[in-house]
């Protein structure tokens, strides 16, 4: 069983919740220790990336919450999420055997369907600092997928046809999170982790759509830098920092 030093000592079940991420949100607020989880069996109000309906049924997904007290500043938080998205896909290939990638900034992919999604938060404190909650929702059991996620989802037991205990996938995700994130804290940059982010990169060396607010634009995936930021390589040779919005890949989730 991995063991984490710090993350995931108190670890909160519930069978059925609205979402976790609120669950924890109202439990940071009347101070609860950092590295507290709460995890659901299945969750009715559950959040994706711009305020996306995350619907799960009970007792197919791993869906836990994270709670951080980082010291860093607000602006480096989003780089957590990319922290979160490396313990998943590393427990996945190296502990589970599966050819899982990583989607910028906040999907993991097997056999080129989302199997995971990723949503991060931060919250004012009392105190005037600020609290992160990582989000983590897991397709582990589906045996099958919605009509209108088919050829976009996937679960873990569509892809090995093994019943994977999401327990212990649990521990192993929270064990290697731990990790990242402390060797994160020391210098506050994602330097020491983009090469293996970038080898896990679905997107690199791919054309990728772009949709930003001023406007959406296409280019090639050059990886990320140690600000987490996507670099996209435009037509006219030039580079452009992605740090947030919606990035379709080529090939991937419909996109042809």
């Amino acid at each position: 069983m991995n063991s984490t030093n710090w993350i995931g000592k108190e670890i909160i079940h519930k069978e059925i919740t609205g979402s976790t991420n609120l669950d924890i949100k109202e439990l940071a607020m009347n101070g609860v220790e950092e590295g507290t989880v709460v995890c659901a069996d299945m969750q009715t109000a559950g959040r994706g990336r711009r305020g996306r309906n995350w619907v799960s049924e009970k007792g197919d997904s791993l869906l836990f919450s994270l709670l951080l007290r980082p010291d860093i500043a607000p602006d480096k938080a989003s780089q957590i999420t990319l922290l979160m998205a490396l313990a998943v896909t590393k427990v996945l290939r190296e502990s589970y055997g599966f050819a899982a990638m990583i989607k910028w900034p906040n999907d993991i992919v097997v056999s080129n369907k989302k199997v995971c999604g990723i949503l991060t938060e931060m919250y004012p404190d009392a105190d005037g600092k600020f609290f992160v909650i990582v989000g983590c929702g897991i397709n582990v059991g589906q045996k099958e997928i919605p009509n209108d996620l088919q050829g976009v989802a996937t679960s873990l037991f569509l892809e090995s046809n093994v019943v994977l205990s999401a327990e212990e996938l649990l521990r192993g995700v929270l064990a290697e999170f731990e990790q990242y994130y402390d060797r994160f804290l020391q210098n506050e940059t994602l330097e020491a982790f983009a090469d293996e982010y970038n080898t896990w990169l679905i997107s690199l060396d791919k054309e990728v759509r772009v949709l930003d607010p001023k406007g959406e634009f296409a280019g090639i995936s050059k990886g990320i830098n140690d600000k987490g930021e996507l670099l996209v390589q435009l037509a006219d040779g030039s580079i452009t920092e992605v740090y947030a919005g919606e990035v379709s890949v080529r090939g991937l989730y419909g996109y042809v």
